[in-house]
């Protein structure tokens, strides 16, 4: 009786673990993204990259429909959408950057926060700068809050501060118009 269980305990464990690395395979990563629309921002208190004295909450979402671009300097599909996020801006499109740094790290160190500022600068200066305010997620637990699976990321935020929109990947021409820009417009009507 002994040897039966020998074989069919490591079986039972096989099995288990190939069914839930299957569900994995072939799960929706889109399920994800629909979770976190139609919610409330988690709230926050994060600094402002390139001026940390100043702190912002979840207040700086109301009263307008503000577009929330998760970004790092260090994303090469990040640079590419900054010309075009740029544009939106001059078209008086509000943004707000979420900056996420990789190479932070609590256990090993990384950039100093004025190499990261630097960095930025650099950046948005040869690329176009689209923010209002860069927020600096610092330890990426807002990043986490908000569902980010990567950079860039971009959400609509409406008046009262509501996901209505997340979007992974970069915005462009394309994606704005057939995806983002009407959901913009419907809540500039509201």
């Amino acid at each position: 009786m002994k040897k039966i269980w020998l074989f069919i305990l490591p079986l039972i464990a096989f099995v288990a673990m190939t069914v839930f690395l299957l569900s994995g395979l072939f799960s929706d990563p889109r399920y994800q993204n629909e979770v976190q629309q139609d919610r409330a921002l988690p709230p926050f208190k994060l600094a402002d990259v390139m001026q940390p004295a100043k702190q912002y909450d979840e207040s700086l979402f109301h009263g307008q429909v503000t577009l929330l671009n998760v970004w790092g300097v260090w994303c090469v599909t990040c640079a590419v959408e900054l010309p075009f996020l740029t544009q939106l801006k001059e078209q008086g499109i509000p943004i707000v950057g979420l900056y996420y740094e990789q190479e932070l790290d609590p256990d090993f160190g990384g950039k100093s926060l004025p190499q990261i500022q630097s960095e930025i600068t650099q950046q948005l200066s040869k690329l176009g700068n689209p923010y209002q305010i860069n927020l600096f997620d610092q330890d990426r637990s807002y990043s986490m809050d908000l569902g980010v699976t990567g950079a860039p990321e971009t959400f609509i935020i409406d008046k009262q501060g509501i996901i209505r929109l997340h979007h992974i990947g970069d915005v462009n021409q394309r994606v704005w118009q057939n995806k983002i820009a009407p959901v913009y417009q419907q809540w500039v009507n509201q």
